[in-house]
């Protein structure tokens, strides 16, 4: 009697715990799915694009979208389960590995321009929780070149993995979306002499020309706090509106590849976070002329 009792509650404890590990994977994916076509903005780089830049539709996160700059010619991976052509037969650590420290499947390092500087300060959690919702997509066979860097490629450090401020000091959450999940200063930093970005004196400045096509290049614009040539006298719903409808206070639109589709699904709370920390960034005088495809293309 008390050997069948004890079966009993083994019995009863597992129908308890499976119920609660369910709950934390769906929590997980959750998460993940906000991180993904949210902030991180994924398939806006990991998707094929029409001849109009739209995207592909039904190809999203297929990859093989190109990149050209005089250091790369890159063409987006192909980040779908697919287990010919995508990540399906990828270990969640070789994943991790990818997105972190910027090291494929076979050794080889794949960046820039994959922002795998910003993702190396990801936490564990959210890190996690990005392949877990990369698991769900629908698995899309498509082959990518292979792309080409002329430049010397080193892979980022074993991330340290610290956990997220908590969303209630605003600042601190913001400045962790801004440079750990939506990449904003890959683009949003002037090049220095080697043409990368230099965090080190011109965080936010802007003037970073990305290429997207021939005759179609764009020039990021100046987000510090500076008043004549940055952002710094745009209220807090102008750098919103800017962030997810891509219109500016002059109702200028923003270019490509300005995440603001994204961005749109982001959260007020995680918005707010995001404008705070902009506030915060050092004025830099840079005044960044918009390209004749802006001008033409984007008004």
């Amino acid at each position: 009697m008390r050997k069948i009792l004890a079966h009993l509650l083994l019995a009863a404890s597992c129908l308890v715990v499976l119920p609660a590990i369910a709950d934390g994977q769906d929590a997980l994916v959750k998460r993940g799915a906000y991180l993904v076509n949210g902030p991180a903005a994924c398939a806006n780089c990991h998707t094929p694009r029409n001849s109009d830049f739209s995207l592909v539709q039904g190809m999203e996160f297929a990859g093989g979208f190109k990149l050209v700059d005089p250091a790369f010619t890159v063409y987006s991976a192909n980040i779908t389960p697919d287990k010919d052509t995508g990540i399906g037969t990828w270990t969640d650590g070789e994943v991790l590995r990818a997105i972190r420290q910027g090291v494929g499947k076979d050794g080889k390092v794949i960046f820039p321009p994959m922002p795998v500087p910003t993702y190396n300060n990801m936490s564990d959690d959210d890190a996690k929780a990005i392949v877990a919702y990369l698991r769900t997509l629908k698995p899309i066979h498509n082959v990518v070149p292979d792309s080409t860097w002329n430049m010397p490629q080193q892979a980022m450090p074993a991330p340290k993995g610290a956990p997220a401020p908590v969303a209630d000091d605003k600042v601190a959450y913001g400045r962790y979306i801004a440079t750990a999940i939506a990449h904003c200063f890959e683009c949003h930093t002037t090049p220095d002499e080697r043409g990368t970005p230099d965090m080190a004196h011109h965080l936010g400045a802007g003037g970073f020309r990305i290429s997207l096509a021939p005759g179609m290049d764009v020039i990021t614009p100046n987000i510090t706090s500076d008043p004549a040539t940055g952002i710094g006298k745009w209220s807090d719903a102008d750098i919103k509106k800017a962030l997810t409808d891509g219109v500016a206070p002059s109702g200028q639109h923003l270019s490509p590849p300005m995440p603001f589709p994204w961005f749109k699904h982001m959260t007020d709370s995680d918005l707010d976070a995001v404008v705070a920390y902009l506030h915060t960034l050092p004025p830099i005088v840079n005044n960044v002329e918009r390209t004749e495809f802006q001008k033409t293309a984007f008004k």
